[in-house]
């Protein structure tokens, strides 16, 4: 594992660093404009008095921090796997570029000594999970990772109230920034409320310490929305979604696969209306991640 100077000098001298995934970059958004948006995340975070650590795999090497020219290779290269924390190892043997999802970001983050993670929406349980048994691996690791996600709730093609129950059960603390509803990605509400409630980056990091104190290895959630008026629409939102779902069933993209195949049909559907809601939402994570690493 290689930590970037800047990165490696920031924790050393215990300045803010933020780390960011990967996965939104390689399969999340297209290209080009997915290199544009990545350069445009780490900004945030330093716009907000943090280091960004962009994490990947790159020639399979995991790199905590990317230079220009890894950030490309995963933003342009047509071979960049997907890698939860299960396929770190396989991964690195062959020597591939590898993607991080929340799962593995989180995991290589809290190895390297990064407390604080942006991301877009978390992985949860799948709609169809009674029948497939279908769940995000981000929340087992969530479990056992002490780590502070900021996020825009769980994405809203899954199945947003189990994924509330799974997050109880295993102990992850979920906050509401500014808002007593659990925030639905595109939509500023799913309808379900969230258990506690924070208005400022210090009443987080407030949370974030006691933590600490306390001894738990589970994880903090920071579910940030977006303010109403700038959210998708939600009837539009809805017919989408009916009709993606659909789309996913007949195409039979299950697993890892469906969430990528989602994020693009709502992207073609919405005329892009969808893609620009999403990079909203990873700036405004980044943001607000950063404002809370300054503070912890």
């Amino acid at each position: 594992m290689r930590i970037h100077d800047e990165v490696s000098e920031a924790l050393a001298a215990g300045r803010p660093v933020v780390a960011l995934e990967s996965t939104i970059i390689s399969h999340g958004l297209p290209r080009p404009r997915n290199l544009d948006v990545a350069r445009e995340i780490e900004a945030a975070v330093r716009s907000a008095g943090a280091v960004p650590a962009t994490i990947a795999l790159v020639g399979g090497e995991v790199r905590i921090g990317l230079d220009d020219a890894a950030l490309e290779a995963i933003a342009s290269s047509g071979d960049v796997v997907k890698c939860g924390v299960r396929d770190l190892a396989p991964a690195a043997a062959r020597g591939v570029h590898g993607a991080t999802t929340v799962a593995a970001t989180s995991a290589l983050a809290v190895r390297a000594g990064i407390g604080t993670f942006a991301t877009g929406g978390l992985g949860g349980v799948h709609r169809e999970a009674r029948e497939t048994w279908d769940e995000s691996a981000d929340l087992g690791t969530l479990a056992t990772t002490p780590i502070t996600v900021v996020c825009a709730g769980v994405k809203s093609i899954l199945d947003v109230g189990a994924t509330l129950e799974r997050l109880e059960t295993l102990n992850v603390t979920v906050l509401g920034y500014g808002t007593d509803a659990f925030p639905g990605f595109y939509l500023a509400d799913s309808g379900f409320p969230v258990p506690w409630r924070v208005d400022t980056p210090e009443q987080a990091a407030a949370v974030v310490r006691a933590r600490a104190e306390l001894g738990s290895d589970a994880a903090i959630v920071v579910a940030n929305p977006l303010p109403e008026a700038e959210q998708l629409d939600p009837e539009l939102h809805a017919r989408v979604l009916a009709d993606g779902l659909a789309a996913a069933e007949r195409a039979g993209a299950t697993g890892k696969d469906a969430t990528p195949f989602l994020l693009d049909f709502f992207h073609r559907e919405t005329a892009g209306a969808s893609l620009e809601v999403n990079v909203r939402i990873v700036l405004r994570n980044a943001e607000l991640a950063a404002r809370i690493a300054a503070a912890a």
